[in-house]
């Protein structure tokens, strides 16, 4: 089973997301809560997946990034945000704390499902109407951005073709069967992509591979299931 951890300050979010993922035969929400004490629950249950709201009114998604972060240091759980379209500012902030999917909160269930089920396979998920706002507050806010776009042109055509699977969303596995290389190959690759555009994460590096013209938007329905 893929245990999630949903935060959300209204019960009522909180309550249709449990709806949503418990009607699916491998994911247990095994705890909700909202902000205030988001980070002793996930420490508590250690989730596989968490869904974190980026806006609450006593500890925000930021907030609670920046605990886990300090409590965990590089080792938190894949953290999907949960936004809105007038969240744009505190996307680019989330990237940067580790956030590896965004979600608008009325994603369709079976959009939520998977991806769930690609955050726990090592994927990252980003939904295609909150793209823009995370490229564009990412990129602009990045003064590192413009070495690592050409570290993207640096890469070798292997790499850049693994960037773009990865940029895609897909896990390891996926990127795995669709290049038809054995999965320890793949991690292999992602980590050497990953290491030399500077360490980043991998929403990060997809953020990165838009930005050099590697992903075809038409793509962002979706990744594929793991």
């Amino acid at each position: 089973m893929i245990r999630v951890v949903a935060v959300d300050d209204e019960q009522l979010v909180r309550s249709g997301l449990r709806l949503i993922l418990g009607s699916a035969p491998d994911i247990e929400v095994v705890a909700d809560c909202g902000g205030a004490r988001a980070v002793e629950t996930i420490l508590a249950h250690r989730p596989d997946v968490v869904l974190l709201d980026v806006r609450m009114p006593d500890v925000d998604g930021l907030t609670v990034l920046r605990g886990l972060r300090s409590a965990l240091g590089g080792r938190i759980p894949p953290v999907a945000m949960l936004t809105t379209f007038d969240a744009d500012e505190y996307l680019s902030a989330a990237l940067r704390l580790g956030a590896v999917g965004f979600l608008l909160k009325d994603t369709d269930p079976e959009r939520l499902i998977s991806a769930v089920r690609v955050l726990d396979g090592g994927g990252s998920t980003l939904d295609p109407a909150v793209t823009h706002a995370v490229i564009g507050g990412y990129v602009d806010a990045s003064a590192g951005s413009a070495p690592a776009v050409r570290a993207v042109r640096a890469l070798t055509p292997r790499e850049r073709e693994v960037l773009t699977l990865l940029g895609a969303g897909l896990s390891n596995a996926a990127i795995a069967a669709r290049l038809r290389l054995a999965h320890s190959t793949v991690k292999d690759h992602v980590s050497v992509v990953l290491g030399k555009l500077g360490g980043l994460n991998r929403v990060q590096a997809a953020v990165l591979a838009d930005r050099a013209g590697l992903l075809v938007r038409d793509d962002a329905a979706g990744p594929e299931p793991r």
